[in-house]
């Protein structure tokens, strides 16, 4: 378990000082994927350089399995890092070596014998999918295949932690999604615990359990990530979630008397007509002023913005029809909500 403890960091800058985090306190859960996200200069980057003591607190602790690394040595703090691992969005890999040399290098440095080494970093080149570019050099490979060879190093020393630092803001979307759906088989596979930085939305839903938004070195709201997304109550949280969602409520749900959010988190995407369900059975249309879904399997992920009309009993009906399917929440948003 992570537990970060009433953790401040200032930097003092010749202009003065600068609070970049201040009293934050998150608690990560072992074997979860934890999301923790914010805007440009939130602090999160900050936030997890402090969790392995890359950037040390002005005050606070930071415990892993009860230790307190603040704590620690510099020495102590170097067998530490062996289980708490790092990726990075601009790879950060030997570009005079190749591949396998790459996954070696970590294990060469705590001392493996080069053969065990090799033997390692050739089953972590499988586990990645690229067991055919071992030999390959960084220039040779696309950025999520560089990606790819990123985590199989960061994945040597066998960690309890793996941290991504924005690890996937410089891939297409389709590669995203792919080194997303890596890092989920990985935290499935080998439990271990995912900390995900990101300023994206659509990669904590896609695969966090939990997430804390920071705002202004702060901690504005944390929780599982369906109900924080399904119904923010900070303003942070709120910028987050209707930023690109509000223009289209205001010109599109204008003439209709409610403008409801619904959100997507695992519903059965095939069986799930939603809209068609929602005029068939209660006899209520509605209007779909926006919709960002997407299926995995046959899982339906996004969320959608309706236009209701009618009075509160019909705007109760639709909300007490929408949510009682598995998997999907809806609350009544208004323009005053960012």
């Amino acid at each position: 378990m992570i537990e970060i403890k009433n953790v401040s960091k200032v930097f003092k800058t010749k202009e003065g000082t600068v609070d970049a985090l201040r009293d934050v306190n998150i608690t990560i859960p072992d074997g979860d994927i934890f999301g923790i996200i914010g805007m440009s200069g939130a602090g999160k980057s900050t936030l997890v350089r402090c969790i392995n003591m890359l950037e040390k607190p002005t005050k606070g602790s930071v415990l892993i399995d009860d230790t307190d690394l603040c704590t620690l040595s510099e020495k102590q703090l170097r067998k530490v890092r062996k289980n708490v691992t790092m990726i990075f969005q601009s790879f950060n890999l030997l570009m005079q070596k190749n591949c396998l040399k790459n996954v070696c290098f970590p294990l060469e440095l705590a001392g493996v014998k080069r053969a065990d080494a090799k033997k390692r970093a050739l089953e972590l080149l499988e586990l990645v999918g690229l067991q055919d570019k071992a030999k390959a050099y960084p220039a040779q490979l696309s950025g999520g295949q560089q990606q790819r060879v990123a985590i199989a190093r960061a994945l040597a020393t066998d960690p309890k932690v793996l941290l991504c630092d924005e690890a996937t803001s410089a891939l297409d979307p389709n590669t995203t999604g792919a080194i997303l759906e890596l890092i989920a088989d990985i935290n499935k596979k080998l439990g271990i615990t995912v900390v995900v930085i990101t300023h994206q939305m659509s990669v904590v839903e896609r695969i966090c359990k939990h997430v804390a938004i920071i705002d202004d070195g702060c901690v504005a709201e944390q929780g599982e990530v369906a109900q924080v997304f399904a119904d923010p109550e900070s303003d942070a949280a709120k910028q987050l979630v209707y930023s690109d969602e509000l223009s289209k409520i205001i010109d599109q749900c204008g003439g209709f008397g409610h403008t409801v959010r619904v959100v997507f988190n695992g519903a059965e995407a095939a069986k799930t007509p939603l809209i068609a369900q929602l005029a068939e059975s209660k006899g209520i249309l509605a209007n779909i002023a926006y919709a960002s879904t997407k299926s995995i399997g046959d899982k339906a992920y996004g969320s959608m913005i309706l236009g209701i009309d009618g009075d509160e009993k019909v705007l109760a009906q639709s909300l007490d029809f929408i949510t009682s399917i598995k998997g999907i929440t809806a609350r009544e948003v208004f323009v005053n909500d960012k």
